[in-house]
């Protein structure tokens, strides 16, 4: 993973985490279930937006390295790989 990705991630997901003790205390505290369920919608479009930034970097940084490295089956992994990950994140 590249520096800057890395460092954004890493900020992103430490302000997520503290979203999520957030939802815990709100739901200790038997917050109004709207307002529980509306952080919950937040912190998943933030981790969306980790997942987006961490594909980005690995197609910009491993499968690029793959296609100029001139291996064919690194290609080919690379390709599957992402394909498969792509799948499981569904529509």
């Amino acid at each position: 993973m590249q520096i800057e990705t890395k460092a954004s991630c890493t900020k992103r997901l430490n302000r997520i985490e503290g979203q999520v003790r957030g939802i815990g205390r709100m739901v200790g505290e038997d917050r109004y279930c709207i307002d529980i369920v509306t952080q919950i919608a937040a912190v998943r479009a933030a981790l969306k937006r980790v997942e987006e930034e961490v594909l980005k970097d690995h197609v910009a940084h491993c499968v690029e390295h793959a296609i100029t490295s001139g291996d064919q089956d690194e290609q080919r992994r690379k390709v599957t790989e992402l394909l498969d990950v792509l799948r499981r994140l569904g529509p």
